[in-house]
């Protein structure tokens, strides 16, 4: 499946707190469209029988003078993009219990909704520097990214709810960006900004960025604070830059033959050297 080709059907973002929201980089992807943009809540699933409590705790809330208990619930929204165009988006906090059961609810709904298309959205904590472009892993029905193609091991629930997809039917594409893991759990603005261009071209609508580049800009800043302040902390993002910029070195040499590839080892070698040294 192209974006191209996904840009033509009707499409639905999907987003989960928690295991696979690291600073909230996908879930705020559907806050930011809701808040910039015409949107309604057009679906619910109830919370009943899918959340442990003491994880994913009720909340308390006082609207004017009045004290109400806000459960956990999945909402989805439709939001309105463009003047000819409308995308659906589900959020919610993970699920702890019957996920089956909660993707078949969310499937049915999705076909209520006429959807064609699913993107499911995540971040990740990873060995990634903040000074470079925050890596961005796609794979759908034609290309599978290398982290889907090699990783083995435990799973969220956006990878249950793409394999169910897949086998009812829908266009099935999946965003993972990934986070710099030295700079801990605040809001990543850059990596929002990251799935949202992406978002952009599958939709095929320029979406509004709003004030998020400037927050990007301010994170950014932070970090580099940081690593003014911590020796040890700029010398390991300074290791993690090299080994970005020797990865994508080795993607711009894929295609050039044999020589250039061998001098790309080289390298790799040489400063693994220095390292170990």
């Amino acid at each position: 499946m192209s974006e191209e080709a996904n840009a033509h059907g009707t499409i639905m973002i999907a987003a989960f707190e928690g295991w696979n929201d690291a600073c909230q980089a996908a879930t705020n992807v559907v806050r930011h469209l809701v808040s910039h943009y015409e949107s309604r809540e057009v679906r619910h699933i109830r919370c009943d029988g899918y959340y442990d409590y003491q994880v994913a705790r009720p909340m308390l809330c006082n609207v004017t003078g009045r004290r109400r208990i806000l459960w956990p619930q999945t909402t989805f929204y439709e939001i309105d993009v463009a003047a000819d165009k409308h995308i659906y988006a589900q959020i919610a906090p993970e699920p702890n219990y019957r996920w089956l059961d909660y993707c078949r609810q969310s499937m049915h709904i999705a076909e209520e909704l006429d959807v064609t298309s699913m993107v499911t959205l995540g971040s990740m904590f990873a060995d990634c520097p903040h000074t470079r472009p925050l890596p961005l892993d796609v794979s759908n029905g034609d290309c599978q990214c290398d982290m889907d193609r090699e990783y083995s091991g435990p799973v969220g629930i956006p990878t249950v709810l793409n394999t169910m997809a897949e086998e009812e039917g829908f266009n099935v594409t999946s965003m993972w960006v990934s986070i710099p893991q030295y700079l801990g759990s605040d809001e990543c603005a850059q990596g929002t900004m990251r799935i949202l261009g992406r978002l952009s071209r599958i939709i095929g609508v320029d979406l509004d960025c709003g004030d998020l580049n400037d927050r990007a800009e301010q994170w950014k800043a932070q970090a580099d604070m940081l690593m003014r302040c911590n020796d040890d902390l700029a010398d390991y993002v300074h290791h993690l830059e090299h080994d970005y910029d020797m990865k994508a070195k080795a993607r711009q040499v894929a295609d050039f033959g044999a020589p250039a590839a061998e001098q790309l080892v080289r390298e790799a070698e040489a400063f693994l050297r220095g390292h170990t040294d």
